[in-house]
């Protein structure tokens, strides 16, 4: 994965090879904030010059002078399908982002890692730029003036504030809580090693469109961490319960057929596991029995270790997993292979630019 420190010929180069063995790239973004639009267009430019499907992954627009521009990137979206190439996406269910420390800072303020960075704040110059960076991303898609939307989630430096908010931790230093005492704060964190967050600073109508675009698949991006392990984002336990609850019996921005198209045949397709994501037979027995008037999650920001409700049964390649409500203690998982597995079809060896072995 290049990273943010790649610059776009560089990830096109790489695109061209996973192109020539029936890849797709799949970006998490440069930017999903104030850069949003320019990120989504270099998705699509990535896709077009190297030729292989693109994927938006978990597709938001983050700060409140951002909301609402999902109308400007699923249109982006469908204007590029309109010239014929493959671009899809797919998000999360939740109007909250969880991250590491590091999108607090411009990506150059951290190359070298934490001798680099404690470097430049050894600098008084350097540290001033970087705080008006900082300035800048805090205010325009990190929750602006209000600390309470940042809520950590792991605090090495001081554990105690796991689940609390960088509000909390600014109170009980006696701070007024301001922007430039945030920024203050943020980089002594970091010196101390750093921290991950949840941020709450997207909009719920941009999710809920979002979620309507007939391409949008539903995914977690949720860490699997063990029960009461740590303060993991509710989406860890709650993603796929949370829309068949919310979105389809509840709100009804989908049907219920609709949404698991994009929980499984939509989403197997685009990354060519087509033997998965559909009950028929000689595909892999990949099977959850719910009950649709009763499926919820129940994990919140408060106490994410909380399992969903209404899941009667599943199965994973064959084997349940879990049967009547009771996890069974099976682990039939396996490593999903992509379109170059063997065995999978490939595209042409003789296309232009392509190994031949």
């Amino acid at each position: 994965m290049p990273a943010n420190y790649a610059k776009p010929d560089e990830v096109i180069a790489m695109a061209k090879v996973a192109a020539c063995w029936g890849g797709i790239y799949v970006s998490h973004m440069r930017d999903e904030g104030a850069g949003v639009l320019d990120s989504v267009a270099e998705v699509i430019e990535v896709a077009d010059k190297a030729g292989l499907p693109g994927q938006i992954n978990h597709h938001k627009a983050m700060g409140s002078t951002q909301w609402g521009w999902s109308v400007k990137t699923l249109a982006m979206i469908d204007a590029a399908r309109a010239r014929g190439l493959d671009i899809t996406h797919d998000l999360y269910p939740y109007a909250a982002s969880s991250s590491s420390s590091a999108v607090m800072f411009p990506a150059w303020a951290l190359a070298g890692g934490p001798e680099g960075f404690k470097v430049r704040m050894d600098d008084p110059e350097i540290r001033a730029r970087v705080e008006a960076e900082m300035m800048r991303i805090l205010m325009v898609q990190r929750g602006g003036a209000d600390l309470t939307r940042l809520q950590f989630r792991s605090l090495p430096a001081d554990p105690a504030y796991n689940g609390q908010t960088l509000a909390d931790l600014a109170r009980d230093r006696g701070l007024a809580g301001t922007p430039k005492e945030a920024i203050q704060l943020l980089i002594e964190l970091q010196l101390k090693g750093g921290f991950t967050a949840i941020y709450h600073v997207m909009d719920e109508a941009d999710v809920v469109r979002i979620l309507q675009h007939p391409l949008a698949m539903i995914e977690t991006d949720g860490d699997p961490v063990g029960f009461g392990d740590g303060f993991p984002h509710p989406r860890t336990y709650g993603a796929f319960p949370r829309v068949l609850a919310r979105y389809v019996r509840e709100q009804k921005v989908l049907t219920l057929e609709d949404a698991v198209r994009r929980m499984t045949s939509l989403a197997a397709d685009q990354v060519g596991q087509t033997e998965r994501g559909r009950l028929v037979e000689g595909a892999f027995a990949d099977i959850t029995v719910f009950d649709a008037d009763t499926i919820a999650d129940k994990a919140t920001f408060e106490d994410p270790h909380q399992y969903a409700v209404g899941i009667r049964h599943v199965v994973i390649n064959g084997a349940p997993v879990i049967r009547a409500g009771a996890l069974t203690g099976a682990m039939p998982g396996r490593p999903l292979l992509g379109p170059a597995r063997p065995g999978a079809v490939r595209p042409d060896p003789t296309t232009p630019g392509c190994p031949t072995d």
